[in-house]
């Protein structure tokens, strides 16, 4: 049999004989006299077997082990792995499910944020904040933000995270206050960074905002931080200079200072 002939017969393309070749999957035929490879039934068995393999979900790794086991013992200790890793997979896919459910209910319901989507905690907290002011590029920013933390977290600080949003949302007047600080830095946008009004942003922010959500060792003067955690965003905002500088750097200057002054006054407190 030719190439074209063995891939059709037993259903792969030739492309992907060629590759089992390569890898070693599947012997090189020996060639006749005109250079043409000659493939026997022997080959069509190989490959189908390896066809079978890959179908059951086997990587190509896995099946060379398989294939270099004749006594069939490898084929049943990686079939027994393969079935563990459907399970897992399974568990993970009804988890999935499971929350596209309550997504579901949730945009149903109207009650779906537009940063979404985003845990139940979250979106609950969402909620008891209200819709977004309208008109107010920070209330969403502010939004965007807190989705991203919860996003990149580690499961200790976004806990961490979600508690503090807890305790701001149960002091009285804190939905009331909020709107008032989005208003308030929304009209900084083309301020001065000597405008009163920075200052009493920054206070007005520092009421609602719980210190233990900012990192007693953050570095405010260029938005880097002293912690050693590199790999990224802690929930509190801080352990990532590169991600703080972005943070700063999406607001306009006078907001920018104005929660900059924020967290010194939160980090001055807690000394």
């Amino acid at each position: 049999m030719r190439i074209g002939e063995l891939a059709a017969t037993v259903g792969v393309t030739t492309r992907a004989v060629r590759h089992y070749h390569h890898l070693g999957l599947l012997p090189e035929p020996e060639r006749r006299a005109n250079g043409y490879r000659d493939y026997t039934l022997r080959h069509a068995v190989v490959l189908a077997r390896i066809r079978r393999l890959t179908e059951l979900g086997l990587g190509l790794a896995e099946v060379r082990d398989v294939l270099a086991d004749d006594a069939g013992r490898e084929l049943v200790e990686v079939l027994g792995e393969l079935d563990e890793d459907l399970a897992r997979q399974e568990s993970a896919i009804r988890e999935r499910r499971a929350r596209l459910r309550v997504l579901r209910e949730d945009a149903r319901r109207g009650r779906l944020p537009a940063e979404g989507p985003v845990s139940p905690e979250l979106t609950a907290l969402f909620g008891k904040f209200g819709p977004v002011p309208p008109g107010s590029p920070m209330a969403a920013k502010d939004r965007e933000v807190f989705a991203l933390l919860e996003t990149t977290a580690p499961p200790e600080a976004r806990a961490e995270l979600l508690a503090g949003l807890e305790a701001m949302m149960a002091s009285p007047g804190a939905v009331e206050r909020a709107h008032a600080a989005y208003a308030l830095l929304d009209d900084l946008v083309d301020a001065g960074l000597d405008d009163p009004r920075v200052d009493e942003a920054a206070r007005l922010l520092a009421g609602l905002i719980p210190a233990e959500l900012i990192p007693a060792d953050l570095d405010l003067g260029l938005g880097t931080s002293t912690s050693t955690n590199t790999n990224g965003p802690d929930a509190r905002g801080g352990g990532n200079s590169a991600f703080l500088r972005a943070f700063f750097a999406d607001f306009a200057p006078a907001q920018a200072e104005a929660v900059r002054r924020t967290f010194r006054i939160l980090t001055e407190d807690r000394r």
